[in-house]
């Protein structure tokens, strides 16, 4: 990706995205800056990346408020042709409704530094914040938080990437998860935000 096409690109998303969420899907040009960079990022242009402040070894923290598009634009950056690792998007109240049933084997599920080949498995979970604590024969757990501190001794051991969508501010995950997952959280992955006025889209 040496001649960067940024308006194919946008094209590009625009067509998937008519075919994964319907005709009604647009790119819209004032979310253009938050897609660039998740455009370099995904395609891995490091000259890019480093004039925006971009770490190409961590993963992607999606800010903005509900509605904005960025599970739409998570799931669609698996489609980008290049060197992106792919991931999978996972809801995290799907993740925590996933504890009720199994216990802290989800935990383990989700922080085991599994490989598909060579390549460790990297999840989007999505809409961070929108889960809540459950009970697990009468004991309390934070899932995601236990779930993120554990890919973060593995960033750090290993450089098992991941990536998060939210609509919760940075206050509102340190009361949420702690200090320690917020500390973590910043040390492993890239802060991308939408405008936090950014539109509700959907139904639109």
């Amino acid at each position: 990706m040496k001649n960067f096409d940024f308006n194919w690109c946008v094209s590009f998303l625009d067509r998937h995205g008519k075919k994964l969420f319907g005709p009604s899907f647009h790119i819209r040009r004032e979310d253009h800056p938050v897609i660039r960079k998740l455009l370099v990022y995904f395609l891995q242009l490091e000259g890019e990346a480093t004039t925006l402040g971009i770490d190409l070894a961590k993963g992607i923290l999606l800010s903005g408020p509900v509605g904005c598009g960025k599970t739409a634009l998570m799931t669609l950056m698996n489609y980008i042709p290049g060197p992106g690792r792919n991931y999978t998007v996972r809801p995290c109240r799907e993740v925590s409704l996933d504890f009720i049933q199994e216990g802290y084997e989800v935990i383990g599920r989700y922080s085991k530094f599994s490989y598909n080949g060579s390549t460790p498995k990297i999840y989007c979970f999505d809409d961070l914040g929108a889960e809540r604590n459950f009970k697990y024969f009468g004991n309390d757990c934070n899932v995601m938080g236990e779930i993120l501190l554990s890919r973060h001794d593995l960033y750090a051991s290993q450089g098992m990437v991941t990536h998060i969508t939210t609509n919760l501010s940075a206050g509102t995950l340190e009361k949420t998860y702690g200090d320690r997952v917020r500390s973590r959280l910043r040390e492993q992955m890239n802060l991308i935000a939408f405008d936090e006025k950014a539109p509700d889209k959907r139904g639109k």
